[in-house]
């Protein structure tokens, strides 16, 4: 078929032992962890977990460069562990997902330019220009889940420049991954190549040029970005 220009060549993460993963969409979960719920002001015992998405264009792989983005001076990573789907559906049964649905596990950041963020929550506004920009979803390689084993629990932590920002434990989660899948599909079609971002502990902070990040999850391999 002829295109009016080339296309977009198609977005994939490393996985082990395995070819390429194509990425099709980013889902993430918001404030999923009620530690994180707590210090972005909402309530945890109110206010439910939400989903908004990055395009798949904003991945970003490991050991790379992240070019400080323009409009902010106030740029936060934030840890996550990220659920690779290789089958979808609508109206998935929470039961069915571990073993049928996810292809794997990787290491992602949700990079956020914060004051955007609270600008466009104050004014009513979509996040998707603190959410969704350039280079905005820093992933690893997947880990199968053939290796991985099911991911319910585990140490979840962020280092800036060697140092502890963020610590928690992926049991923290409020949506657990059967539970967020279930929940997804009954708002919107899962296809292969799905990513869901699943939520990140307390402590997010600013990044500065320079910084280096280091964003682990018990078992996976660890994700390193350097703020360029």
């Amino acid at each position: 078929m002829n295109y009016a220009f080339p296309p977009a060549p198609v977005v994939t993460l490393d996985a082990m032992s395995s070819n390429p993963f194509p990425v099709r969409r980013i889902f993430c979960v918001g404030r999923n962890y009620p530690d994180h719920a707590r210090e972005m002001g909402a309530d945890p015992e109110r206010d439910e977990p939400f989903f908004f998405m990055k395009p798949a264009g904003a991945i970003l792989h490991n050991n790379s460069v992240l070019p400080y983005p323009p409009a902010t001076s106030n740029l936060q990573p934030e840890v996550e562990l990220v659920v690779a789907l290789h089958k979808g559906g609508k109206n998935i049964p929470a039961d069915k997902v571990d073993y049928d649905y996810v292809f794997g596990y990787a290491v992602g950041l949700d990079m956020t330019r914060r004051d955007l963020q609270q600008a466009a929550r104050e004014k009513g506004r979509p996040w998707d220009m603190a959410k969704g920009f350039d280079h905005s979803a820093p992933c690893s390689a997947i880990t199968p889940e053939f290796y991985a084993g099911n991911i319910s629990r585990g140490k979840i932590e962020l280092k800036v420049n060697g140092e502890i920002r963020q610590s928690g434990d992926v049991g923290d989660m409020i949506l657990k991954i059967p539970q967020m899948v279930h929940t997804l599909s009954n708002l919107v079609e899962l296809f292969p190549g799905d990513l869901i971002f699943t939520g990140t502990p307390a402590g997010v902070a600013p990044v500065v040029k320079g910084d280096v990040i280091e964003a682990t999850v018990a078992g996976l391999e660890p994700l390193i970005i350097t703020i360029g």
